[in-house]
């Protein structure tokens, strides 16, 4: 098989990428380690992966997900400012008339804490221990094209 013939039989192979998935690490946390691990899994599930980085505002990651056209947020939170992180977010995406951008948090969220974001929209919440594999099944279904309520994740 010449290369011409081998990059048209990978790209044959190879499926399309999914949704585009913007990582973002807000505020002032630098341990990023948990926000990489999910990066690279949802590639690994076909997902395009958009990193932001450490110490991004809520008005970086808005900027992310508008120029990027990621349909999916995920939001890494350790230090304890989730509501306040989130709720920016939220009204910035609202702005921006992005509204229907579906949210995941994860990180150090108190019980009490998980209720109180799903209430302001979050899709799911992951906090310590949670699945690997339940975090990409849950951007499965977020990426689905039904619209069907999600099932609680913790």
């Amino acid at each position: 098989m010449n290369p011409l013939q081998q990059r048209t039989a990978h790209a044959a192979a190879t499926p399309a990428p999914r949704a585009r998935v913007v990582i973002a690490k807000p505020g002032l946390d630098g341990h990023d380690r948990g926000a990489k691990v999910i990066a690279r899994a949802l590639r690994d599930a076909g997902y395009e992966v958009i990193y932001t980085g450490l110490h991004q505002t809520p008005e970086q990651i808005v900027s992310t997900v508008i120029a990027e056209d990621a349909p999916i947020l995920g939001l890494s939170v350790l230090s304890g400012a989730h509501l306040t992180i989130v709720e920016k977010v939220i009204q910035l995406l609202a702005r921006e008339d992005a509204s229907d951008t579906r949210i995941l948090v994860g990180g150090i969220i108190p019980d009490a804490d998980v209720r109180a974001l799903e209430d302001m929209g979050v899709a799911a919440v992951f906090t310590p221990g949670a699945d690997i594999r339940g975090i990409v099944e849950t951007v499965d279904r977020l990426d689905a094209p039904s619209s069907a309520p999600l099932e609680p994740a913790c």
